[in-house]
């Protein structure tokens, strides 16, 4: 039976074969027959118009869609990064004005502390110059009255050593007056 059913089968196969080219009248491939131009140029129409259809209606509008999200998220992306840039550009003027702010009061506190220095030091120095005069001033006079001290002691001294020295040369003490008054030519002769 399966031999039966086989035969059948692939003879049938045959037959039908053999039957399109019968019918087609051996004439060749039908796409090229001239014969069937009209109807294969209209059916190329409808695929055409049908396929175009399709695209337009359905593909393009979702390509479309795709490209437009596309675009506005690269111009979202564009905006966002030029936004950080301003605002980092802004944080950086900011920062830099900062800077030059405070090394501006730092060079006026610089300045304020050295002229406060400087005045405090020409204080202490005009003090302690002060001083010094004061202590000097009392030094020259303390010479003066010691020198003067001393001069009125180096009359008496001189007066007694020559009286002194004209007993042992002459053996004989001389007046007081007469001393005194040699002491007295020789001082301002010599003064």
């Amino acid at each position: 039976m399966a031999e039966s059913h086989g035969e059948a089968k692939g003879g049938e196969a045959k037959g039908t074969a053999s039957a399109h080219t019968e019918a087609d009248g051996g004439h060749g491939f039908p796409p090229f027959q001239k014969e069937t131009f009209p109807s294969q140029i209209v059916s190329l129409v409808i695929a055409f118009v049908a396929l175009y259809v399709i695209v337009s209606r359905v593909a393009l509008p979702k390509v479309g869609a795709v490209i437009d999200a596309r675009q506005k998220s690269i111009d979202g992306d564009l905006a966002e990064a030029q936004r950080l840039k301003d605002e980092s550009e802004a944080a950086m003027k900011a920062y830099e004005s900062e800077l030059a702010t405070a090394r501006a009061r730092a060079q006026a506190i610089g300045a304020e502390t050295r002229e406060k220095l400087a005045a405090s030091s020409d204080a202490e120095r005009k003090a302690l110059e002060d001083s010094l005069a004061a202590k000097l001033a009392a030094a020259e006079k303390s010479i003066a009255t010691t020198r003067t001290t001393a001069m009125s002691n180096v009359r008496g001294i001189a007066a007694d050593a020559a009286s002194a020295i004209v007993k042992q040369l002459t053996g004989k003490a001389p007046a007081a007056k007469t001393v005194e008054a040699a002491v007295d030519a020789s001082l301002k002769g010599t003064a």
